[in-house]
């Protein structure tokens, strides 16, 4: 490996460059739609706020780990963050010990973070993401930094015989002083960058040091999380940057590829970085319009009377959960035979709270019909 192929063995490590006004316009950007969303909300009252709260990190907690190829159980996800924040969306699923300490670390990250991050505090996270001290079939030490007994940490895809390696962290020897100065650097009172800069600088710089054996990525993520809570002043997540990286999967780590390999000046990474936490906050629109119509529809339904069947997988619809909800469907959401999830169906059809959906397909299936006279709930595909 020739000296200076990554960031990190340039003589002006860690330096970082940016060209502050060529990101103006994001930065001015991201910051009135921060603004705009935090207006909403402030007219919504706790509740609501709460739900739109519960939904964005749900959806943090799920993308963070779609992001590594992990799929998690969206209910599963939802039941451990209600828990955590107290909110009440009736029966809650089984208890999870992985999905808990994925929660555990974003709320951590979220909830606490104008409180120091130590490398003790990462090292519960860790813990968290790893309860059984393994990441697949694979044994991997949790709570401590990578020792490199196998080889040196890098970032490989293809397959054996054709391995394309995109990047090569520090030797672990390094890690103790370079996670010193990292979260020095992290805690410093008075920063001078703009706090929006930091959430990506953070994320950057951590995911480059690659401390651990597994989990980087999720930990790196968590840390952008923390910072942009310290830019926003408020613990409660409206918007998931998690969510949006996932949305744009290649393309994070392409300009991640492109980055560790270049010198110190990191002004395109910080570009994109800006403009998908940009997308996410405007996608927090759609997620904060989703919650407003949940609770315009139960408003409209008080008085049709439900069973605890029918109210679960509204929910789920209502939620934007589920795709095409069929007769097998709802059998399987609310754990009952298909006789009875039809007699269920069949109910709400007659009150006019579902409707067969217009497009055509080999089952029939249905979806919320508007309400009201007023606005449209549809859930036929996935928001």
């Amino acid at each position: 490996m020739k000296y200076g192929e990554y960031i990190w063995q340039s003589p002006h490590w860690p330096n970082w460059h940016y060209d502050l006004t060529a990101l103006a316009e994001t930065l001015s950007a991201v910051s009135r739609a921060q603004g705009l969303l935090l207006g909403r909300l402030a007219d919504v009252g706790m509740a609501l706020r709460d739900e739109a709260s519960l939904a964005a990190l749900t959806d943090d907690v799920v993308q963070t780990s779609a992001i590594e190829g992990e799929t998690l159980n969206v209910a599963s996800v939802r039941s451990s963050v209600a828990r955590r924040l107290g909110v009440d969306i009736g029966a809650l699923a089984p208890v999870d010990r992985h999905v808990d300490g994925i929660v555990d670390m974003v709320l951590d990250a979220t909830g606490n973070a104008t409180s120091p991050l130590t490398s003790e505090r990462l090292f519960g996270w860790h813990a968290a993401l790893f309860p059984t001290g393994y990441s697949g079939m694979s044994r991997i030490r949790t709570g401590q930094w990578r020792d490199d007994a196998t080889g040196p940490m890098q970032v490989i895809s293809g397959s054996i015989g054709r391995e394309k390696i995109h990047f090569e962290a520090p030797p672990a020897k390094q890690l103790d002083a370079e996670m010193a100065r990292f979260l020095a650097w992290l805690n410093t009172p008075t920063p001078t960058e703009p706090t929006l800069i930091r959430a990506g600088l953070g994320h950057l710089w951590f995911v480059t040091l690659h401390p651990f054996d597994d989990g980087n990525g999720r930990i790196a993520r968590a840390i952008g999380d923390l910072l942009l809570t310290r830019a926003d002043g408020s613990p409660q997540r409206f918007y998931s940057l998690s969510a949006q990286i996932q949305r744009e999967r290649r393309a994070y780590y392409d300009i991640l590829e492109q980055t560790q390999k270049g010198g110190m000046e990191v002004t395109l990474w910080l570009k994109w970085f800006l403009a998908e936490l940009l997308k996410a906050v405007e996608q927090a629109h759609t997620t904060l319009d989703q919650v407003l119509a949940k609770a315009k529809f139960w408003q409209w339904a008080a008085t049709i009377p439900m069973n605890e069947r029918q109210i679960k997988v509204l929910n789920r619809l209502l939620d934007g959960f589920e795709r095409k909800l069929t007769t097998r469907k709802w059998a399987s959401l609310a754990k009952c035979s298909q006789d009875t999830a039809l007699r269920d169906i069949t109910e709400l059809l007659q009150h006019n709270v579902l409707q067969k959906a217009t497009a055509g397909g080999r089952s029939t299936h249905y979806e919320v019909r508007h309400f009201g006279g007023e606005a449209e709930v549809c859930t036929s595909q996935k928001t």
